[in-house]
């Protein structure tokens, strides 16, 4: 084959289409992190904190004394995206945040089944003790956190196009006191704002119990029979929100313990993942009403569909 300068020329330009192509899609599938707020977050302007990240097992990374909340996007693959978005909202008492197991690791099985995943690290208290906080009132301690997820979903949807994600099928789920930050979003009074969907996974309002307002999205939750830390409390709610008319889906395992989220410890609760997803199926919130995804076996009761 001859080689001339114009072959060359047409080579060298290939290529670099090709390498530009793939950095998009490695941009596509793990975007960067941005700031949700315009300049500093409203109500924090004061704050000296430093933010702090450790590593904590079983809990992987963990963020601590949060000043400026962010978003990270996990984008599918365009072949596989299915037009639905989800905030994650990570546990620890609004003080830290488990970035792994209730952020990072959720939102790549999420990104797996082609649902766009957005893990919100959002402002937290102050964490000035060792240990799990005692006598914190948590309604003062998780509003912070309750304001970023709402402007959250204000973001994602406003990037819709972008990230290819219908605006009325962007969903939040939260664990623990994440939990209580979706379900702050979730009962906020301006319905146009409220997210098209919640899961409260193991959470639920650990202050004083909200109004519930009519006409809620659908409503999923799980949690564990053994968990000695939330179970009242998400109890509680659960029956707020049939006593006002709701019909949240329920899925209460066995065991699993508090703070399970993607541990895999043998329990039924190990596959709560699968169950979302096939909820978010049959709610029509995916592309297909039939997920190749199977509830697997375990002790649990299903209350309700709304």
């Amino acid at each position: 084959m001859l080689i001339t300068r114009r072959n060359m020329r047409s080579t060298t330009f290939l290529k670099a289409g090709a390498t530009a192509l793939y950095l998009l899609a490695a941009l596509s599938a793990h975007a960067q992190t941005i700031d949700i707020w315009p300049g500093v977050a409203p109500g924090s302007e004061s704050w000296k904190q430093k933010e702090m990240v450790v590593h904590v097992a079983p809990l992987g990374t963990v963020a601590l004394d949060v000043v400026t909340p962010t978003l990270t996007p996990y984008l599918p693959e365009r072949s596989t995206a299915t037009g639905s978005g989800v905030v994650i909202a990570p546990g620890g008492y609004c003080v830290a945040l488990a970035m792994d197991i209730e952020g990072n690791d959720v939102a790549r099985a999420l990104q797996k089944a082609g649902v766009a995943a957005f893990v919100l690290k959002y402002r937290t208290m102050e964490k000035r003790q060792q240990g799990i906080p005692t006598n914190i009132d948590m309604d003062q301690a998780c509003k912070y956190g309750i304001a970023d997820a709402i402007q959250a979903i204000k973001v994602v949807r406003q990037h819709s196009a972008e990230w290819r994600v219908s605006p009325d099928k962007v969903g939040i789920i939260g664990f623990s006191a994440g939990g209580m930050v979706a379900s702050g979003a979730m009962l906020q009074p301006n319905a146009a704002m409220r997210p098209s969907f919640a899961a409260l996974i193991y959470g639920a309002p650990f202050g004083v119990m909200p109004a519930i307002p009519h006409n809620l999205p659908p409503i999923f939750m799980a949690w564990a029979q053994d968990d000695t830390v939330a179970r009242i409390p998400v109890v509680r709610f659960y029956d707020a929100l049939t006593s006002a008319g709701q019909k949240p889906e329920a899925h209460v395992f066995n065991a699993g313990g508090h703070g399970f989220g993607m541990r895999k410890q043998g329990t039924s609760s190990d596959h709560w993942i699968d169950d979302f997803i096939w909820w978010l199926n049959a709610r029509e919130f995916t592309a297909s009403k039939h997920a190749a995804v199977e509830s697997r076996g375990g002790s649990r009761r299903e209350i309700g569909t709304k």
